[in-house]
């Protein structure tokens, strides 16, 4: 009999006492892949977007063998420890991926503001904090045939319980049901994931609010003060000569060295 590692699709099971069909149903949700265990919910999302899966498909697992975050970084994913999921989407503006992290942050973190103790705060470009420790990561991943978008695959990692391994994790709030936790963010993630062009005025808005950030001192991607973000998802970093807008890397801020 296959490893749920060698068939991550057709191998499901219950999460959290639920099929797939009653996580469909209670979600809202065109289908839901439930599985014990997979290599990483974005390979089998991967393989659905390319077998033609409807928006909002959900790929749930209870462990990833080779979760993975930006850059090719690993992300912990211990069995039961945290949400480990992706979202296939299909929107119909391009435009919109290269601030569709950013987006989906803060609707995670407006839906996860219930579930701990402090505000969640947002770190460019797709971590998700409480009380200086990251809660959640995002990683969005488009499939282009030529120039028209397919699909993409919008990866998640929530901590229930932070990661042993990882000193700077936090998780939620002792007792908090992983299921309720998706009742509350499923919608929000697919508003934003459907939401076209750049970001809008009170988006940005909403990012300033919580951006973990700003104002802060940084050592990555250049050596300056952090000012925030603008419309098209870059991060504008004071280096006291000129202000610089970076699109891509990562932010390591001097505290964190």
């Amino acid at each position: 009999m296959p490893s749920p590692a060698d068939s991550p699709v057709s191998i499901t099971s219950l999460y959290d006492g639920l099929t797939s069909e009653q996580l469909a149903r209670r979600l809202g949700l065109p289908r839901v892949v439930a599985l014990d265990e997979t290599t990483s919910t974005l390979d089998v999302a991967h393989t659905l977007g390319g077998e033609g899966a409807a928006a909002g498909t959900l790929i749930l697992a209870d462990t990833q063998t080779a979760g993975r975050g930006r850059l090719g970084r690993a992300w912990t994913s211990e069995r039961g420890a945290g949400i480990w999921l992706t979202l296939i989407e299909r929107p119909s503006d391009p435009a919109a991926i290269e601030v569709l992290s950013l987006r989906i942050g803060i609707a995670l973190a407006v839906a996860l503001d219930g579930f701990v103790d402090n505000a969640v705060s947002l770190k460019w470009p797709n971590d998700v904090y409480v009380a200086g420790r990251k809660l959640a990561g995002i990683l969005v991943e488009a499939r282009w045939r030529e120039s028209t978008l397919e699909w993409v695959a919008v990866g998640i990692g929530i901590n229930i319980r932070p990661p042993a391994s990882e000193a700077r994790a936090a998780g939620v709030r002792r007792g908090t049901s992983r299921l309720s936790i998706l009742d509350a963010i499923i919608p929000g993630v697919r508003f934003a994931a459907a939401q076209p062009g750049h970001l809008s005025h009170d988006e940005l808005e909403a990012f300033a609010c919580r951006d973990y950030a700003r104002g802060r001192r940084c050592v990555q991607p250049a050596e300056g003060v952090v000012q925030g973000i603008d419309a098209r998802g870059a991060l504008h970093i004071d280096l006291g000569s000129e202000v610089v807008a970076v699109r891509s890397g990562s932010l390591v801020l001097k505290e964190e060295q």
